[in-house]
């Protein structure tokens, strides 16, 4: 062999050896980060898998039952007449959002202890951004906001 055809092939087991690193540094990254989106019932029905995978789980906040401690939060969510206790132990704190009856999002991974161990908490209330019922928008399509507030709405005085 010369030594051209000898630098070409080290050359190429080198770069064949990098891309094979980098794809499998890519599949395990992704495949530590996928997490799957289940309801309740959902998670009650996967059997042995719902403890080997990262899941992310919604419900309403069970009224009555969050209990602080700490950077700890115990609570139920509540999905029609399933319930599921969650237990979040993330480094932040909960959403100023996160109350009772509040839709919520766990996300973290089922123990066999039946409680769900949360490291991230989402939480929203529906009624906060939805417009109160019969009330007019700030603005009608087609119309500014001055046309909007000599149409009806009183007007502040400069």
């Amino acid at each position: 062999m010369s030594s051209e055809t000898s630098k070409f092939l080290k050359f190429g087991s080198v770069t064949v050896l990098i891309l094979v690193s980098l794809g499998y540094l890519a599949y395990t990254g992704v495949q530590d980060s996928k997490s799957y989106y289940v309801t309740i019932k959902e998670l009650n029905g996967m059997g042995n898998d719902a403890y080997s995978k990262h899941l992310r789980v919604a419900g309403n906040v069970v009224p009555g039952s969050i209990k602080r401690s700490g950077t700890r939060v115990d609570f139920m969510l509540k999905e029609n007449e399933l319930t599921l206790p969650v237990s979040y132990t993330g480094t932040e704190a909960p959403p100023d959002t996160f109350k009772d009856d509040s839709q919520a999002l766990a996300d973290g991974s089922f123990g066999r202890d039946g409680v769900f161990h949360a490291k991230q908490l989402q939480a929203k209330c529906a009624s906060k951004y939805a417009p109160q019922p019969g009330a007019t928008p700030a603005t009608e399509p087609g119309k500014s906001m001055t046309q909007n507030q000599n149409s009806g709405q009183t007007r502040m005085a400069n």
